[in-house]
């Protein structure tokens, strides 16, 4: 959140954030390069997307489910986020256990397993458990499980992927049977989203945490959400039935069952056959099939990514400015979004997404204030001017890697690679895995690509590291610095907002970073399934108790 991410170990990489919450949505654009060789299925793809999504989902018929389907690309080898962090661990995971707190609709706070949280001053802050909170098998949840799950969830060894979240966290004590107590070593209202299951906390009892392989087959999550897990199988599903002891609602489906299914046509026949009740993912160059499914709402949601280019300010040719602007020039953002993902992204203009602001802006008001930065409109003539200027005027060569995950963002480079090219620049691009890629990330390349999956509400989430010092742009500007560190004292979010994008706007002028598009993904639905007050953040939050049955789907 501030600070914690230059405290991060150091064995993480810059971005292992960015790439484990990115692999789990890898499949949104898992064929797009099929989709451009073959030029000519473009108009026909792009009517059907464009024809996708407009019916809203059928009225709530009030009835019960034996049971609700899903489906999603590929697998995963354990269910605790703290041991992987793909987003759909993230959305798997958040059904069977609880944080403090969780993400509503908006993407603001609301309660979890705490009925709510006091700030006393600047460094404390103190949390009240519902005192009606059971684990899936009775037993009552107690402070004393929070602080094992937090100190679990500090431990690098048990929680690899979401350690470094708790780098602000100073002492957490139970001050009361159903009271916590954190303080931070510094002020920084992002640790607000800290426990959560957006971020870094899973409550499970304490004893849980003394298995071995937690969240993995053997030793599936224990948690107090309305869901259980009543098997796990990497290879093949994940399978969920109702908590006896959930303090709330019921979910509609009595049991929850996901199937991992790695083949996107395999995936395509289950749908088709109806097998499924929700898809995740849908694979954009399939998509147009899925949306002429009669039975099909297909429907797609902006889902917090941000896709950019990270210039190594530190190294030639990108510590001179002028290169910086020359390449961010020759890049057609438009024809990314409209040719590459098909229309279904946004033309990013800054780091944050317009869906982090809630409460202070609509994703609307969002875009409108987040464009107020400096923009470099796609514009060869100008880019040759401004490589005129660099130190560098004749050109340069180097290397662009992307993940074997995001296969549109090779697409992608391959496409501004080739625009590139009359200005006498020269990008290798190169598919790495993503194991490899990560470990490329943590030399520093002259040019990297940056793909984030904010999960928290929070504006703040991805410009408070990438401003700040030790950001993965080797981008010094203290003045930029102390701006943007000086968001996590403002506790009133508009003021804080207005904060980060002041911080953003600045930043586009030197563009250590540039920004090419915020993502979409396509789930689909069965006409017979709805799904209450469905927006972008629907996935991070208890989903299940969202779902309801419907008697079709409405015009």
């Amino acid at each position: 959140m501030t600070d914690p991410r230059s405290a991060r170990p150091q064995a993480a990489g810059p971005d292992r954030r960015a790439v484990l919450r990115g692999i789990g949505w890898g499949a949104l654009g898992a064929a797009a390069a099929t989709f451009l060789a073959a030029c000519g299925a473009r108009e026909p793809q792009a009517g059907a997307l464009a024809a996708a999504g407009r019916e809203s989902f059928g009225a709530d018929t009030g009835a019960g489910l034996d049971a609700l389907r899903l489906s999603m690309p590929g697998s995963l080898a354990n269910l605790y986020p703290g041991q992987e962090s793909g987003i759909l661990n993230y959305v798997m995971a958040a059904p069977v256990a609880e944080g403090l707190m969780t993400v509503g609709s908006d993407g603001a706070l609301v309660p979890g397993l705490a009925t709510g949280v006091e700030r006393p001053d600047a460094l404390t802050w103190v949390y009240t458990l519902d005192p009606a909170a059971r684990f899936s098998d009775g037993t009552p949840v107690t402070a004393s499980d929070v602080l094992a799950s937090v100190e679990a969830g500090r431990d690098v060894d048990v929680s690899p992927s979401t350690a470094s979240y708790w780098a602000a966290l100073d002492t957490v004590k139970a001050t009361g049977e159903h009271e916590v107590t954190f303080t931070t070593s510094y002020e920084d209202v992002a640790f607000g989203w800290v426990p959560t299951t957006v971020d870094a906390l899973w409550v499970m009892p304490a004893a849980a945490w003394k298995r071995k392989a937690l969240g993995g087959p053997t030793a599936p999550l224990l948690g107090s959400g309305p869901y259980k897990v009543a098997e796990f199988v990497p290879s093949s599903h994940l399978a969920l039935e109702r908590n006896e002891y959930w303090r709330g609602t019921p979910g509609r489906a009595a049991s929850v069952r996901v199937d991992f299914i790695s083949d996107d046509t395999t995936r395509l026949l289950a749908w088709q056959s109806g097998a499924m009740d929700i898809s995740l993912n849908v694979p954009l160059a399939q998509a147009a099939q899925w949306a002429a499914s009669p039975r099909t709402l297909l429907k797609f949601q902006p889902d917090r990514s941000y896709a950019g280019l990270t210039f190594n300010t530190a190294k030639a040719p990108f510590d001179d400015v002028h290169a910086r602007r020359a390449v961010a020039h020759a890049i057609d953002k438009q024809a990314l979004v409209d040719d590459v993902l098909l229309g279904q992204a946004q033309v990013a203009t800054a780091l944050a997404t317009p869906e982090q602001f809630g409460g202070v802006f609509t994703p609307e008001e969002a875009t409108q204030r987040l464009a107020e930065g400096e923009q470099y409109p796609f514009d060869l003539e100008t880019a040759k001017r401004e490589l005129a200027k660099s130190k560098t005027p004749d050109g340069f060569e180097l290397d662009l890697s992307y993940p074997n995950t995001g296969p549109q963002l090779g697409t992608a480079a391959l496409a501004f690679a080739k625009t590139l090219e009359p200005l006498g620049i020269k990008i290798n691009v190169k598919q790495l895995a993503i194991e490899q890629w990560l470990a490329e990330l943590g030399e520093a390349p002259q040019l990297s690509y940056m793909w984030y999956f904010n999960t928290t509400g929070d504006p703040a989430e991805l410009s408070a590291w990438f401003l700040a010092d030790g950001n993965p742009a080797g981008f010094s500007d203290p003045t930029l610095a102390a701006l943007i560190g000086s968001a996590a004292g403002i506790k009133d979010p508009t003021a804080r907002a207005e904060v980060v994008l002041k911080a953003q706007s600045l930043m586009s002028e030197q563009v250590p970073y540039l920004p090419l598009w915020w993502g979409r993904s396509a789930t689909a639905f069965a006409s017979t399934i709805g799904v209450a007050d469905y927006t972008s953040f629907t996935f991070n939050s208890l989903w299940p108790l969202q779902v309801h049955p419907t008697a079709g789907a409405a015009s």
